[in-house]
């Protein structure tokens, strides 16, 4: 039987993204200000998204030599609408979007799309650095996407189930956190790499003029922009249902419990932001060969063969 959200209920989906990703933008604003030594008032803060958002709109698009406008506009609007999509499988409080029996599967497709997305932003723009860019991004993802995938793997292999609403169901008695820790950080640590976000920025580093966006202005600067902050929130969020309970707690109903433990990640990924310097991509790439991989591939086994021993899968 489906447990998903009925129509209206779908429909709420794209403005509560929305509304996380403002707070979360207010957040960064204030965090930033903070390690400035500027520090920003929250009053301040709350209204930067959307003066940013009215500086872009009015403001003129640019043309570069040569450049694929089709090929850039399709790489900004791919980007929001998998972020959007990915979203689609994430319960709030109980219930998903869609309850679909491989969600786990479609998470990871979303992530895919997001690689095409930015290559061809970077590719399309017919800019040295905008390619430099959109090729950091691919490598990052090689980096990240095993052991990303073995951390999915890994929840999924916990609940004997690849259906997201499941592995809430089965962290009943238990978050998965507690007996999934290496996965818990492979993941958090690839969401923010799927987001280029943090230390994890080099695609739109400085030292490459913007990488990937750095042609983009105007309204391709907005769409892609608000992009990579709905994939940050979006995948800031499934490491709720995968590790830390989704909606179980107590006092407070199921959707509360999916926001406040939602923001308590993007929190911690704002504050990795702003603590921690970019890696560089080679070291990123060793240490996640290195380090990360074999690590989630013992965490998945452990898990495999705890689960055999109780008569599963």
């Amino acid at each position: 039987m489906s447990t998903a959200l009925p129509l209206g209920g779908a429909a709420l989906l794209p403005g509560l993204l929305l509304a996380v990703t403002w707070a979360a933008v207010a957040a960064d604003a204030v965090a930033a200000g903070r390690a400035a030594g500027r520090p920003v008032s929250w009053t301040v803060a709350l209204g930067l998204p959307g003066r940013e958002a009215v500086r872009l709109l009015v403001g003129q698009r640019r043309r570069t030599a040569a450049g694929d406008e089709l090929l850039r506009g399709i790489g900004g609007a791919a980007l929001l609408v998998a972020a959007l999509m990915a979203a689609a499988v994430l319960p709030l409080g109980l219930r998903p979007v869609a309850d679909l029996g491989p969600g786990l599967v479609w998470f990871n497709a979303m992530e895919v799309v997001a690689w095409a997305a930015v290559w061809l932003v970077g590719w399309g723009a017919n800019s040295t650095v905008s390619l430099i860019g959109g090729y950091r991004f691919v490598a990052q993802g090689l980096a990240y996407e095993l052991p990303h995938m073995f951390a999915l793997i890994t929840a999924a292999v916990g609940a004997q189930s690849l259906r997201v609403t499941d592995v809430v169901a089965a962290q009943q008695g238990l978050w998965f956190i507690v007996i999934m820790p290496v996965a818990f950080v492979a993941f958090l640590l690839s969401a923010a790499a799927m987001a280029f976000w943090g230390p994890f920025d080099a695609p739109v580093g400085r030292d490459v003029a913007g990488g990937a966006a750095a042609e983009l202005s105007g309204v391709d600067r907005l769409v892609f922009s608000t992009g990579r902050w709905l994939l940050l929130v979006a995948s800031s969020a499934m490491a709720v249902p995968l590790f830390l309970g989704g909606g179980h707690g107590p006092w407070l109903p199921a959707w509360a419990w999916v926001l406040v433990k939602t923001l308590a990640v993007l929190g911690v990924l704002i504050v990795l932001r702003h603590r921690v310097p970019t890696i560089r991509m080679e070291r990123w790439t060793e240490f996640s060969w290195v380090v990360l991989v074999p690590a989630t591939i013992a965490q998945a086994l452990v898990v495999t063969l705890v689960v055999l021993g109780r008569g599963g899968i």
